[in-house]
């Protein structure tokens, strides 16, 4: 058996992460929006390779999104929990940004990303009022073909 290595992250690997979420925080305060925003949504979509959080208000106008695709992971890396906590941590510091105060959150997909990136948004100390699972579960759905008669 050979040794086994264990990636420590460097000091400057860390701040080469924090900057890539900062960045993408500056790009996203340029969205200036026009009213005072109390309430807001936030709809999480977890698959087995991406997830992607929307920031919505109560009408359904998106006012910031984040993918972990879009802070800079690649590959399979998307849809680790690690990922999709990032993600959450992105869209947490935008809505201290935006003096948002309450927040639904509705989840859906069945990935990996779903529950940590549910309880960074928690660990953050938003004021969260009600989680709700919208993955869509088929009824039966349409009858199968008929047996072929040869």
């Amino acid at each position: 058996m050979g040794k086994t290595r264990v990636a420590v992250k460097t000091g400057l690997e860390l701040l080469k992460e924090s900057e890539k979420i900062s960045e993408a925080l500056k790009r996203a305060g340029r969205i200036k929006t026009k009213k005072k925003i109390k309430e807001a949504r936030i709809y999480i979509t977890s698959t087995y390779n991406n997830t992607i959080m929307t920031l919505t208000d109560l009408q359904g106008n998106t006012l910031a999104w984040a993918s972990a695709g879009s802070l800079g992971f690649k590959g399979t890396k998307k849809g680790t929990p690690y990922a999709a906590s990032k993600v959450a941590e992105f869209i947490a510091e935008f809505s201290k940004h935006a003096n948002i105060e309450k927040f639904e959150v509705y989840v859906k997909g069945v990935g990996p990303g779903r529950d940590s990136a549910l309880r960074v948004l928690a660990a953050k100390g938003l004021d969260i009022y009600l989680i709700k699972d919208v993955t869509p579960i088929p009824h039966n759905g349409p009858t199968p073909p008929k047996e072929r008669r040869v």
